[in-house]
């Protein structure tokens, strides 16, 4: 199946074709457009405030100055993003664990739909939507995630059963995120429920939908498959640790 290259079924207004290429640095994308107003940094280096998420990208990594300005923001002896392997790290920089994720664009086999169900989530929800994510860990969320966009639950005898919401904006595109499920009540298809939610909300902005997953995530790659998500490409992250000192 095709990316999507034109309005998707659920949303005939959108008629441009979609720019992949934003997507290949997201975090930029997004740090420099919709979500410029959460930006600490500066030309060469953004992040995410650290309660709101782990994101931190740089412009490029051809800039020799970029050492020097990942350095003023996050400061010595911390972890930054990981360059590619084929950038060589300057003295005193040292390189984490990587590991692989996948990213997934939407098809035109994808049909997102409202859900009677679904409840936004906020400030209020924020203690039960951390203890969802860490049992279930889908991936990062702190206290300000969902100032990021609009997240969404279903509850089960008043309890949080399951959740999913909006993270990075890189134009024209929402990434979907915090997928969870309580164990006790899976097998219900509610986490297909809120992923079609979200996407029907994102569609009716104007915008198409993408996710990142762990690559050893093959159940959740399936589940985003069967829905009408396909993996775009395949992605190494990591951490580099800036020197201890000047």
């Amino acid at each position: 199946m095709s990316l999507l290259t034109d309005a998707a079924p659920d949303d005939a207004a959108r008629t441009t074709a979609p720019d992949f290429s934003v997507l290949d640095d997201a975090a930029w994308s997004s740090l420099s457009g919709e979500h410029a107003h959460f930006a600490e940094g500066g030309d060469l280096v953004r992040r995410y405030p650290v309660d709101v998420s782990p994101f931190a990208t740089v412009r490029t990594w051809d800039d020799p100055g970029v050492w020097a300005a990942i350095i003023d923001l996050v400061g010595y002896d911390a972890d930054f993003p990981a360059p590619p392997e084929s950038v060589a790290l300057p003295a005193g920089w040292t390189r984490g664990e990587v590991f692989g994720g996948v990213q997934l664009v939407e098809t035109d086999r994808l049909v997102g739909r409202p859900d009677e169900e679904a409840v936004v989530l906020g400030a209020s929800d924020v203690p039960e939507m951390m203890d969802l994510v860490a049992r279930a860990k889908p991936g990062p969320f702190l206290p300000r995630t969902y100032e990021m966009g609009r997240y969404v639950g279903i509850r089960r005898d008043g309890v949080l059963a399951a959740m999913a919401g909006e993270r990075l904006r890189p134009a024209g595109w929402t990434e979907i995120s915090a997928v969870a499920t309580d164990e006790r009540f899976r097998g219900q298809g509610l986490a297909s429920r809120l992923v079609l939610d979200v996407v029907h909300h994102v569609r009716e902005r104007g915008a198409r939908a993408m996710m990142h997953a762990a690559a050893s995530n093959t159940n959740a790659i399936r589940l985003y498959e069967r829905l009408g998500f396909e993996v775009r490409r395949r992605n190494e992250f990591g951490m580099v640790h800036t020197p201890v000192s000047a």
